[in-house]
C-alpha cells in the first residue's frame, strides 16, 4: 500500500488549458490539472465540453510542496462544503477544482479515491502522514464518530492558524537579528578584502608611520584577505555539521534546546511558545472528546522543543498511572506555576478545554509582546553596532589622509 501511494506521489502533473464549446454551443475555455490527455479529456467530457482541444503545459517549479497554510485552507473549505449538506464525495470534488497547486489537487483527489473505495475520512487522512498529523486525524475520528465532523475541521483549521501565527512569531525573534548581523559582517569583510588594500597602497607611499588604529585595520585586513575561504569553509561546514547534529542525534537536540531556553530574552519566548503550542493542542484534542492520555501524547510533538516534549511525556505516564494532570505537570519541572494553576482550576471546575485555551491565549499574547518589544530594542542597537563597525574601518582608513593635511 505504501508503495502505490508513493507512486501516485511521484506521478508528473500537468497544467492543460483547454477550449471547445458548451451543450449550447457557447465558446467555452479554461485550465485543469491532470496527469495525462486521457485524464484531462475524462474531466472535460463530465464537464459537458464538447469537442475540447486541449494545450498541455507543464507546471512551473515552487509549486509542488504542501504548506501547512495549504491544509488548514483545504481543511475550512471541507468544513464549510460540509456545514452546507454537501456529501463529503462531492466536497471533495469542488475543493480540488478550486486548487491551483497541482500537489494539492492530487492529495485532494487520492484523498476521494481512498473514501470512495470504503476507507472513512480519518482512515484515507492517516495514510499521508506527511501531510496530516496525528491530532488531525484524530480530530477528524472523533467528528466522524460524533456527527459533527464540520465543527472539527474548523476547530483544525482554527488550530492549525493559531500554530502557524505563533511559529512565526518565533521564527521572527530568532532569524531577524542573525540576519542583520549577517549582513553587517558581510560588508564589513567586503571592505576589508576589497577596500582597505586600495587605501594600504596608498598609504605605503606616505613614508610615514601610520596611526594604530589604521594599522590594526590594516592587519584585519591582511588576515581577512589570507584566511577569507578557510573561514567561510568553517563556518559553512559548521553548520552543516550543526544541522546534521540537530536531525541524527536526538541527545545532541535535546541539550542544544535545553540551552537555547536559558538564554536571555530569546529562552523566554521559546518557554512561553512551547507552553502556548502545548496548552492550545490539548485543548483542541481534548476538548474534542479525545481521553486525555491520547491527547497529551499528541501535544507531546507540538511544542517545538524537545525538552518541553519530554516533559509532557512524563505528564502523560504519570497521568496514566492515577495523577491529576496539574500535579504531573509540577512534578515534571518544566512547566511556569500560572499555567499550573490554572489547570488546576480547570480540573477542579470541570473545565479543563476552555482553561486550556485560556492559558494558550495568555502565552501567544505574551509572546507577541515580547517579539514585538524586542524587534523594538534589537533596531537601534544592531544600528548602532553596524555603525560603529563600519564607523571604525571608515575613520581608520582616512585617519592618516587627515593628519598628513594637518602636517602640511
Amino acid at each position: 500500500m505504501a508503495t502505490s501511494l508513493n507512486t501516485k506521489h511521484k506521478a508528473k502533473l500537468y497544467r492543460w488549458r483547454w477550449s471547445g464549446k458548451s451543450v449550447k454551443g457557447r465558446k467555452v475555455q479554461g485550465e485543469l490539472i491532470a496527469g495525462s490527455k486521457a485524464e484531462a479529456e475524462k474531466a472535460l467530457i463530465n464537464q459537458k465540453v464538447i469537442f475540447p482541444r486541449l494545450t498541455r503545459k507543464r507546471f512551473t517549479r515552487g509549486m509542488g510542496r504542501v504548506t501547512p497554510r495549504d491544509i488548514m485552507l483545504f481543511s475550512r473549505q471541507m468544513a464549510t462544503l460540509i456545514r452546507a449538506g454537501i456529501p463529503i464525495l462531492q466536497a471533495f470534488q469542488v475543493v480540488a477544482e478550486t486548487q491551483k497547486k497541482p500537489v494539492m489537487n492530487k492529495l485532494v483527489h487520492d484523498l476521494m479515491h481512498e473514501v470512495s473505495a470504503g476507507a472513512s475520512f480519518a482512515e484515507a487522512l492517516s495514510r499521508y502522514p506527511k501531510h496530516f498529523d496525528q491530532l488531525f486525524c484524530n480530530l477528524v475520528e472523533a467528528g466522524e464518530q460524533s456527527g459533527s465532523l464540520d465543527v472539527m475541521l474548523e476547530r483544525v483549521a482554527s488550530y492549525k492558524e493559531s500554530h502557524e501565527l505563533i511559529k512565526r512569531k518565533v521564527r521572527k525573534a530568532m532569524v531577524y537579528p542573525i540576519a542583520v548581523i549577517a549582513v553587517g559582517v558581510g560588508v564589513t569583510a567586503l571592505l576589508l578584502i576589497k577596500v582597505v588594500p586600495q587605501f594600504e597602497a596608498l598609504f605605503s607611499g606616505f613614508g610615514a608611520e601610520l596611526p594604530a588604529m589604521t594599522r590594526l585595520t590594516i592587519m584585519l585586513s591582511e588576515s581577512a584577505q589570507a584566511w577569507w575561504e578557510w573561514f567561510a569553509a568553517g563556518l559553512l561546514t559548521t553548520t552543516a555539521v550543526f544541522i546534521q547534529g540537530m536531525r541524527r542525534s536526538a541527545s545532541f537536540a535535546f541539550r542544544v534546546h535545553r540551552i537555547a531556553l536559558k538564554l536571555p530574552v530569546l529562552g523566554s519566548i521559546l518557554n512561553k511558545s512551547a507552553v502556548a503550542r502545548y496548552a492550545r493542542t490539548l485543548a483542541t484534542t481534548f476538548g474534542a472528546g479525545v481521553p486525555l492520555v491520547e491527547a497529551l501524547t499528541t501535544a507531546a510533538g507540538t511544542t517545538g522543543n524537545r525538552v518541553y516534549d519530554k516533559a509532557v511525556t512524563n505528564a502523560r505516564d504519570d497521568v496514566s498511572g492515577g495523577l491529576q494532570l496539574h500535579v504531573a505537570m509540577r512534578l515534571s519541572g518544566q512547566f511556569p506555576p500560572l499555567a499550573i494553576q490554572m489547570v488546576g482550576i480547570g480540573e477542579e471546575a470541570g473545565a479543563l478545554d476552555a482553561m486550556l485555551d485560556r492559558i494558550a491565549e495568555y502565552y501567544e499574547e505574551e509572546v507577541n509582546t515580547l517579539v514585538d518589544n524586542l524587534t523594538t530594542l534589537l533596531e537601534p542597537f544592531i544600528l548602532v553596532l553596524l555603525g560603529a563597525m563600519v564607523g571604525f574601518l571608515v575613520i581608520s582608513m582616512y585617519l592618516p589622509i587627515f593628519e598628513l593635511g594637518s602636517a602640511i
